[in-house]
């Protein structure tokens, strides 16, 4: 068992590349499943959750293979299996990405219910309307779900949330139904916009990703491309917040700015400074940083996914800060975590007001979930003493060595053994 370590750190200086999103590469690598032709992906991060994507679509028939370590590709001509294995579908939530590609690819496909973190319900039911309305029969169980159909035929799906992992899952079975497919109320976040990039590279015809009505018009053919996956906005964060809570500056490169804006935004409201280039952001903290108040919406707003690292540098701000989540209604798991660190929040249902201290102090912590770690390594750079972060393979779904990254700027952190 690994845990990582961190130990009060000097204010972060130098200079700092963001790798590819892994909310961007886990869906384009399930879209690979409908191309017949070679796919390189380039900027793939290197994470569990994509080992453990890569090993779904070997178990469904397709090639992958690694031609440099953050470059993929992946052959799916042969695909020859429509039913993904419970023990890789039960580690991931995105693996369930995979059943649009395959119901549109074979007419039929076989899933596990997904896994993943457990920051609140994220059901599939949208993902599953997608589906019936293209034409698809569903038969579901506790267990498991299936789709199957000999035509999908294209339809207009309104989403009641603009989920999305719905929007991708609906848009991929789209790009092969007979017909116009048009999704209504659509996810309009910048890796929805990458995957419509990857797939229209492939063949597909798509229009309007990245607002909130997508048109596809059904092809019946999807061949071979090479895409590079966009930079990850949510680590780039991480590495801000990095910045702001221990008063250093950080040029942050490989970033996509006008996707960085909520983050940009909220931290020159608490008092930092932030110099944004062509692909760099530069952040300078100091030490009179004031209260904010944030509350997670769907893009363009605030993203949740950066909710519990804003947390962490709200526990030393100076006043009283709130944060409404109403995003995942299990997603304030870190508090209690922060709070053994001395971090004053209280929590009412899905707001938590957190009033500034002078220090946090190190303990024993677990990473409850993906960004509830990256919150306890930003508290633990500017705690007391060590602080020891168990449960660390939640990071390491979704962070590309976050401590050789956090190193390179000064900070004592990393990993041991046990």
């Amino acid at each position: 068992m690994e845990k990582i370590v961190v130990e009060k750190s000097p204010p972060l200086q130098g200079t700092v590349r963001v790798s590819g999103a892994k909310n961007a590469a886990l869906p384009i690598l399930a879209a690979s499943l409908l191309g017949t032709e070679d796919i390189i992906l380039d900027e793939v991060p290197n994470l569990k959750d994509v080992e453990i994507m890569c090993e779904v679509l070997k178990s469904l028939g397709s090639f992958v293979e690694y031609l440099e370590p953050n470059t993929i590709r992946i052959n799916s001509k042969n695909l020859n299996n429509y039913e993904t294995k419970y023990e890789l579908m039960n580690k991931m939530r995105a693996s369930f990405l995979v059943m649009g590609p395959l119901l549109t690819r074979l007419g039929k496909t076989k899933n596990s219910l997904p896994g993943g973190c457990a920051i609140g319900a994220r059901p599939i039911d949208l993902h599953l309307k997608g589906f019936k309305a293209l034409g698809a029969d569903i038969k579901q169980n506790d267990d498991e779900v299936s789709a199957y159909s000999d035509n999908l035929i294209g339809n207009t799906v309104y989403l009641d949330f603009p989920s999305v992992g719905a929007t991708e899952n609906i848009m991929m079975a789209a790009t092969m139904a007979e017909g116009e497919t048009i999704i209504d109320n659509a996810a309009m976040e910048p890796e929805i916009v990458d995957l419509s990039n990857f797939l229209n590279k492939l063949g597909a015809d798509i229009r309007g990703a990245g607002t909130s009505t997508i048109r596809i018009k059904g092809v019946k053919y999807l061949g071979g491309a090479r895409h590079s996956i966009i930079p990850d906005r949510i680590e780039a964060g991480t590495l801000m917040i990095g910045a702001a809570i221990t008063k250093g500056d950080v040029t942050v490169e490989n970033v996509i700015t006008s996707h960085l804006k909520p983050i940009t935004a909220k931290l020159k409201e608490c008092g930092c400074i932030v110099e944004e280039d062509i692909d760099s952001i530069r952040v300078i903290g100091n030490n009179n940083l004031r209260a904010i108040d944030i509350k997670t919406m769907p893009y363009p707003g605030f993203p949740t996914d950066m909710q519990a690292q804003f947390m962490a540098l709200m526990t030393i701000l100076e006043g009283k800060s709130t944060v409404i989540e109403t995003v995942f209604e299990n997603r304030f798991m870190h508090v209690e975590e922060l709070k053994k660190m001395g971090a004053n929040i209280t929590i009412e249902e899905r707001s938590a007001t957190i009033v500034g201290i002078k220090k946090l102090i190190g303990a024993e912590v677990r990473a409850t979930d993906l960004r509830a770690g990256a919150a306890l390594v930003l508290a633990g750079l500017i705690a007391e003493g060590k602080t020891y972060i168990d449960e660390i393979y939640h990071i390491d779904r979704g962070y590309d060595k976050i401590e050789d990254k956090f190193r390179k700027l000064g900070a004592n952190i990393y990993r041991i053994e046990l």
